[in-house]
């Protein structure tokens, strides 16, 4: 049976139907992972969207009543 790497601890994990928190060893290294993510210690890397979160950001636009 295949094996990988856990991705918090390294340790090997059977990847099958008894790993159920493949590709986790446990539902610990599964929950630090998570912690992981909400804590923006790990991030997917891409391009920023124009006006979202950025420094000359003026808010939304809101358009004139007449």
């Amino acid at each position: 049976m295949a094996t990988v790497p856990c991705p918090t601890c390294q340790r090997p994990v059977e990847w099958s139907e008894a790993a159920p928190f493949r590709p986790f060893c446990s539902e610990r290294c599964k929950l630090i992972d998570l912690g992981a993510w909400i804590m923006e210690k790990h991030v997917i890397q891409g391009d920023e969207e124009p006006g979202i979160g950025g420094e000359d950001d003026e808010g939304p636009t809101v358009p004139p009543r007449h």
